[in-house]
């Protein structure tokens, strides 16, 4: 798959999704402990795909790898300088790290198992992956409203089988709950606050519906809007407005060697 201008590698282009990307999606500390956990007592953590830098952990020495020059840019200063590079050729030899992490990611992989390979070439230790279980994602109410979005969703994000054959080792998969405050925009975080999905720019910083057509966004508004208007999400999801977690199709899948 040939890069975009700004080199994002994957089918969808980080040159638009990144202008509004770190005004919504802002990493959630009780998902980030998921994954820090999963590092163990690793001091050196490689991160593919590492975006605008949510979730790299402050304690270790993260090394981040991200194609797109557009998130790249939108690294705090804090944070180490990302690497140009793609998943699937790496360039670090064999073992350089002790750990390895991707959030939200993987689905943007041209080729994942080649992906999966290198990056369990490079890490000594544990792979932890943060991802959405195609399986689960149509069961979202947003389906109701947008069905293209979860299919193109369901369709993107590679099978959870498909991860843990690619790890290979030991593999664990475990559901992340989400919280009802969430602070990381993607579409099941406002899974009790139907409002937010309302605004173009949160629906902008998730990359499944800049594959669908304008017409989708401005059908989708107006069927919520009136839904919200005449209370018929209410009366068929209000019950999610006070639910403190949510179990949906976020996973997180680790692998540790034989």
């Amino acid at each position: 798959m040939a890069r975009k201008a700004d080199g994002s590698a994957g089918d969808a282009d980080y040159g638009v999704i990144a202008r509004t990307y770190t005004d919504h999606r802002r990493p959630d500390p009780r998902i980030a402990s998921f994954v820090h956990a999963a590092l163990g007592d690793a001091r050196t953590v490689l991160n593919v795909g590492a975006g605008a830098g949510s979730y790299e952990p402050g304690d270790r020495e993260v090394t981040p790898v991200e194609p797109s020059s557009s998130m790249r840019a939108r690294r705090p200063a804090t944070l180490p300088e990302a690497v140009n590079a793609t998943a699937e050729s790496l360039p670090f030899a064999d073992g350089s790290f002790d750990a390895a992490m991707t959030t939200f990611s993987v689905h943007q992989w041209s080729e994942l198992a080649a992906g999966l390979t290198e990056v369990r070439r490079v890490t000594n230790g544990p792979v932890a992956v943060l991802t959405c279980d195609p399986d689960l994602v149509r069961r979202f109410w947003l389906h109701d409203y947008a069905p293209e979005v979860l299919d193109t969703e369901a369709r993107r994000y590679p099978t959870v089988s498909d991860l843990t054959e690619g790890l290979g080792g030991r593999t664990t998969v475990t559901p992340v709950s989400i919280p009802l405050d969430c602070s990381d925009g993607f579409n099941e975080a406002y899974y009790g606050r139907p409002e937010r999905l309302l605004d173009p720019t949160a629906r902008q910083a998730c990359s499944a519906w800049s594959f669908v057509s304008e017409e989708v966004h401005e059908r989708f508004h107006a069927d919520l809007s009136r839904a919200l208007k005449d209370g018929t999400w209410d009366r068929d999801h209000g019950h999610l407005r006070s639910t403190p977690e949510l179990e949906g199709s976020l996973i997180l899948v680790v692998s540790v060697p034989e």
